[in-house]
This record gives C-alpha cells, sequence and structure tokens, in this order.
C-alpha cells in the first residue's frame, strides 16, 4: 500500500481521506441502528404492563425515555395519555420526527462520499493524463514521468471506485434500515395509543 501511495503521490490523499471517513461511519451507523438499541424488542409490552398495573409515574416515563430511541418516543406519549387522543399523537409524532432526524445522522457525509469518490479518482487520472502529456518531449518520451502519469490514472480510478461502491451499498442498506425501524417505531406507538384510549386491549 505505501508503495503505491508513494507512486501516485498527491492525488491519493484526498481518496484515502475519503475512504478513513466512509469507514468510520459504516462501522458508526451498523452500531447505532442495531434494532436491538434504537427499537427493542420487548419494551411496548413491558410498557403497556406498567401502564395497566401501576398508572403512569414520572419515574416510569424517565425510565422509558432513557432506555432507546422507540423508548423516547413512547416516553413522549406516556407524558400526555391523560391529553385527548390527538395531543398524544401529535406528543408523540414530534417526538417521532426528531428521532427519525437523528437515526439519519451521518448518512448525507457517507451518500457524499460515494458520490464523489469516482470524481476524486476522475480527477486523478485528469493529473496523471498531465504527466502522460508533459512527458511527451522534443526528444522523445520521458519513459519515468510516462510512468508515473499512467500509475496516478489508473491507481485513482481504481481506488476511487473502491471506496465509491462499498460506500453507496452500506448507504442505501442504512436508508432502507432508517426506514423500516421508523415504520416498526410508528406501529408501536400508534399502538400505545389505542390502548391507552381504550380502542385495543392488545
Amino acid at each position: 500500500m505505501f508503495a503505491i501511495i508513494q507512486a501516485v503521490g498527491w492525488p491519493i490523499w484526498p481518496l484515502i481521506l475519503a475512504s478513513v471517513v466512509a469507514l468510520a461511519l459504516i462501522i458508526e451507523r451498523s452500531v447505532t441502528l442495531r434494532r436491538s438499541r434504537v427499537a427493542p424488542a420487548g419494551l411496548l409490552d413491558n410498557v403497556l404492563n406498567d401502564l395497566r398495573q401501576h398508572g403512569v409515574s414520572t419515574a416510569m416515563v424517565e425510565r422509558v425515555g432513557a432506555h432507546s430511541p422507540l423508548g423516547r418516543v413512547l416516553a413522549a406519549g406516556l407524558r400526555n395519555v391523560s391529553s385527548p387522543r390527538e395531543m398524544m399523537k401529535e406528543a408523540i409524532e414530534e417526538t417521532g420526527r426528531a428521532v427519525a432526524h437523528e437515526l439519519e445522522r451521518f448518512m448525507t457525509t457517507l451518500g457524499t462520499i460515494a458520490a464523489i469518490s469516482p470524481l476524486l479518482g476522475l480527477f486523478g487520472t485528469i493529473i496523471g493524463m498531465i504527466d502522460i502529456f508533459a512527458s511527451q518531449g522534443v526528444n522523445g518520451a520521458n519513459p519515468a514521468q510516462l510512468a508515473k502519469g499512467i500509475s496516478i490514472a489508473l491507481y485513482t480510478t481504481g481506488i476511487g471506485l473502491i471506496i465509491a461502491i462499498p460506500a453507496m451499498i452500506f448507504w442505501r442498506h442504512f436508508r432502507a434500515l432508517i426506514d423500516d425501524l421508523v415504520i416498526d417505531m410508528e406501529q408501536q406507538a400508534i399502538k400505545l395509543v389505542e390502548v391507552a384510549h381504550g380502542e385495543r386491549r392488545d
């Protein structure tokens, strides 16, 4: 790898930076967007059991709100459980929008890296082509400069694609996962509203 960096020179550094940032974001999002962390199984059932047996208390709302992103959404509903159905629903929707926004954190950056990495590779290709043409002198081609230009052109194009393809795959995966988690949280919040207002028993 060090030999490639030496062969390509400065045009490879933006690509290395993009790859490091993309890898860090992929790891961070993979950890943060785990279903067990965002919308843990059984949380709603536990909340409904506490609601039926003990009613709503400040301690219960704080405990649920600190549990997970889904817990924050459910806690917003519990704070307004004695309010009319529409007010309770509005409170849940407001918190749900904030939670969804937090789940989408860094997604724009990852998508941007996926989009610009091939362009950075193309930029390196242009730099390499300039070196190739510069190697052509009145006395013939300069072999060392010609080889360097070819190395820059090929390596930067390849590395740009190597970065862009996984970044795009993970960006699309995370987008689909976030949509799925948001729908799941919406359904569970609706169930809480309906149970709290006696519209369903389970």
